[in-house]
């Protein structure tokens, strides 16, 4: 393949990644590893077709494999201080949740499954913290309920 064809590969590949496609910063290792086998072709380095492709897979795999976890954790999650803005906050149960049982709460405008982890079951109309996040479901514990001020 011609150097420009390499580099135009590795320039789709990189666009899919960061503009359309969420893969996971898998193909941002192969958009590159095709334009480095490009580059080297206009640098004048001449390889046979077949050993251009062995170039550009080891170089894919290897990157993949020594650089990808710790990029995708520096870009999109794990920085030390970054807190989950869902924790912390109360949301209104609208129905009797046991003790490790299921409902549906609303956030922020949005429906989402919670999970009750407290010690306790939830009353309907009670309120409840949200603990942590797992996955795409709220793990949440029922707040005591507020007494009435003192007079």
């Amino acid at each position: 393949m011609p150097w420009w064809g390499w580099v135009t590969l590795g320039i789709l590949l990189l666009g899919a990644e960061l503009v359309g496609v969420d893969a996971a910063f898998y193909l941002v290792f192969v958009g590159a590893a095709a334009v480095c086998i490009g580059m080297l072709g206009l640098g004048g380095m001449d390889m046979p077709i077949w050993g251009q492709y062995l170039a550009f897979a080891a170089l894919a795999i290897t990157s993949m494999v020594l650089f990808r976890e710790k990029l995708y954790v520096r870009l999109r999650g794990s920085v030390p201080g970054f807190r989950d803005s869902r924790a912390g906050r109360v949301v209104k149960v609208t129905e009797d949740v046991a003790e490790d049982g299921r409902t549906r709460v609303s956030l922020r405008g949005t429906q989402w499954t919670a999970v009750n982890r407290g010690p306790g079951p939830i009353a309907a109309g009670s309120a409840a913290r949200i603990v942590e996040t797992d996955g795409v479901e709220l793990v949440i514990e029922g707040l005591p309920p507020e007494r009435p001020a003192a007079s």
